[in-house]
C-alpha cells in the first residue's frame, strides 16, 4: 500500500437535490469526486470516508442519525473494506479515530475532497496540514451553498473561491483533471 490516502468528506444524501440541505453544484462535484475515488482505488491508496451525524435525530437540521439523508451518496459509496469515520464535529479529526487510521497505515500524504467547502472540507484540510500531512485539495470535487453575513449575500461560487484561495496556504489546490493526469504527484 502507498503512503497516500484519499479523505472523502461528507458526500451525503442530504446535500443533494431532495435532501434537507442541498448544495450548489453538488452533482458535478460528486462526479469529480467519483473519478478521483476510482483513481485512488486503482493506485492502491487508502480511502477513508467521513460521515457527519448530528447527535439528536429530533433536532438535527440534516444528517439525522440513521436517516437516508445521513448515508453516503451512491456516487461515492464506500466499499466494505474502506473505513467510514462518523463525526459529530466540523473537524473530521476531532473526537474520531481518523488520525489513528492514517498513522496506522503509515500515511504521509492526504488528498481531500467533499462538502461543504467552507466548513468540513476547510476544517479537515487545515487539521491535516497542522498534523504534518502533505495535503492536496481537489477544488472541483467540493461543494457549498450561498451564505449571508451582516446583510451581505454571498453566492456559493464566491464562498467556494474564497475558501479554496485561503486553503492554498495549507494544501496544493488542484482540479480533478489535474489529479487524474498525474495522481502519483498529488499528496
Amino acid at each position: 500500500m502507498s503512503d497516500r490516502a484519499l479523505i472523502v468528506v461528507d458526500i451525503q444524501n442530504d446535500y443533494f437535490p431532495g435532501g434537507r440541505w442541498p448544495l450548489v453544484g453538488v452533482e458535478a462535484a460528486a462526479d469529480n469526486a467519483a473519478a478521483v475515488l476510482a483513481a485512488a482505488r486503482a493506485a492502491g491508496d487508502l480511502v477513508v470516508f467521513i460521515r457527519h451525524e448530528f447527535p439528536d435525530a429530533a433536532t438535527a437540521p440534516f444528517f439525522a442519525p440513521g436517516s437516508d439523508g445521513a448515508a453516503i451518496h451512491p456516487k461515492v459509496a464506500n466499499r466494505a473494506d474502506e473505513p467510514v469515520v462518523v463525526k459529530q464535529e466540523v473537524n473530521a479529526f476531532k473526537g474520531t479515530d481518523l488520525k489513528a487510521i492514517l498513522d496506522g497505515k503509515g500515511i504521509a500524504k492526504v488528498t481531500v475532497l467533499g462538502s461543504m467547502s467552507h466548513m468540513c472540507v476547510d476544517a479537515a484540510t487545515r487539521a491535516a496540514s497542522d498534523f504534518g500531512y502533505a495535503v492536496t485539495l481537489i477544488h472541483d470535487a467540493c461543494a457549498t451553498h450561498d451564505l449571508a453575513f451582516g446583510g451581505v449575500e454571498v453566492p456559493a461560487a464566491s464562498v467556494h473561491a474564497a475558501f479554496m484561495e485561503a486553503l492554498g496556504s495549507y494544501a496544493t489546490v488542484i482540479s480533478a483533471a489535474e489529479y487524474l493526469a498525474a495522481p502519483a504527484e498529488a499528496a
